[in-house]
């Protein structure tokens, strides 16, 4: 089958209204696929106002704002308006990204139409629930997952160690994966611009603690604040600078009094500032594959980061920068004062993460989803021939 025999339905909960690292994997999918004569059409959520324009083909699915995350919209069903749309595309490949309600409906319509369905994972919303105290539904939540996982011919994951985890609960026999890539011509050491740091009140010999992402409290803001404090018990010159922007900012300022809160940064401004930095300290549990330390490493930064998914997949400790005990602020404090004592175990470090991240190639990686849907199109074939259904 060749490309320009796919045909894509992409189904996401947010495409382009908030700007993230899977909505941006997906738009850069949506890119590549287009330009290997795949055709795509894309079904989410819209905004009047969204973070980034859309790539490709979008259809606007009906959702209502996450109860206390009021600026994540949950899809909620597959009206026959989209129904209609999507019989009139007649697609062979039905594309998940998310385990939401309209994924499970798009995985049935799918089903009841011989279709083949792919899902991706882009983060673990089981982990979720422990940051709003609801550590008891996950159990739950992974059986809902589990279902309708299973009812697709393949998942895509991001890296080895979140297939793992999957495999072991019983996900799917047949994962894929699909990483993520970096735009090195974004995110490379070059950016790097001291006047800029000088500007923000940075002396030159202190050594620069970045935060990049989403300001929520699943990205372990707690033990980021609780790190920064146990460090400062060192006396060892910092600052800490926070890229990124959120609904936990208020709390995130207050816990951090004398750091820099640059807000959300893109393009080169984003690039500027997490190359400006010294080390990247990401404490998130929850990332399937973690965008912001693959372009930390892109910057030669070296990334100090909780052994968990997301980080074991990049970062080899002692040799891209280190990893520790998600849970304790006290190992991410020592692991800080050892990079600032030495500079020049910043820079080793800095320089094996920058060699892993120029072997990222956005197309090459990508190529891998069209292999995954022509597997994907063979399986349901067969199983079709099969069983008839």
């Amino acid at each position: 089958m060749q490309a320009g025999d796919l045909r894509v339905a992409l189904f996401s909960g947010n495409y382009n209204y908030v700007r993230d690292g899977a909505n941006q994997a997906l738009n850069r999918l949506v890119g590549y696929l287009l330009s290997q004569g795949v055709h795509v059409r894309v079904y989410s959520p819209t905004v009047e106002q969204p973070a980034f324009p859309a790539t490709g083909d979008l259809v606007d699915v009906p959702a209502v704002p996450v109860p206390g995350r009021s600026e994540y919209r949950l899809p909620l069903a597959l009206p026959a308006r989209v129904r209609r749309d999507l019989e009139a595309f007649n697609p062979n490949i039905v594309h998940i990204s998310s385990p939401d309600i309209v994924g499970h409906r798009a995985v049935t319509w799918a089903r009841r139409h011989k279709i083949a369905a792919v899902a991706s994972v882009h983060t673990r919303f089981d982990t979720y629930l422990a940051y709003y105290h609801l550590q008891a539904l996950e159990p739950l939540a992974r059986g809902i997952m589990r279902r309708l996982y299973r009812r697709c011919e393949v998942v895509l994951a991001p890296a080895q160690s979140t297939a793992a985890i999957l495999r072991a609960q019983r996900m799917n026999r047949d994962i894929t994966i699909w990483a993520r890539g970096i735009d090195r011509d974004q995110f490379n050491p070059d950016r790097r611009d001291m006047k800029w740091r000088r500007s923000l009140g940075i002396a030159d010999d202190e050594m620069v603690i970045a935060f990049l992402g989403r300001v929520v409290m699943e990205k372990g803001l707690d033990v980021f604040s609780d790190a920064i404090h146990a460090f400062e018990t060192f006396g060892l010159k910092h600052h800490v600078l926070v890229i990124g922007e959120g609904p936990a900012r208020p709390w995130f300022e207050e816990q951090l009094p004398g750091a820099i809160f640059l807000g959300q940064q893109t393009g080169t401004d984003l690039a500027r500032a997490l190359a400006s930095s010294d080390v990247l300290l990401n404490p998130s549990l929850t990332e399937a594959f973690g965008n912001v330390t693959l372009e930390a490493m892109g910057c030669g930064l070296p990334v100090l980061a909780a052994e968990a998914t997301g980080a074991t997949n990049l970062v080899r400790s002692g040799i891209t920068g280190t990893l520790v005990d998600g849970t304790d602020p006290d190992e991410f404090a020592e692991a800080l004062a050892a990079y600032a004592r030495d500079p020049d175990l910043r820079r080793r470090h800095g320089e094996g993460g920058l060699a892993i991240a120029r072997t990222m190639d956005w197309d090459t990686i990508n190529s891998a989803v069209v292999r995954a849907y022509r597997h994907a199109l063979v399986k349901r074939a067969r199983l079709t021939r099969m069983t008839g259904g």
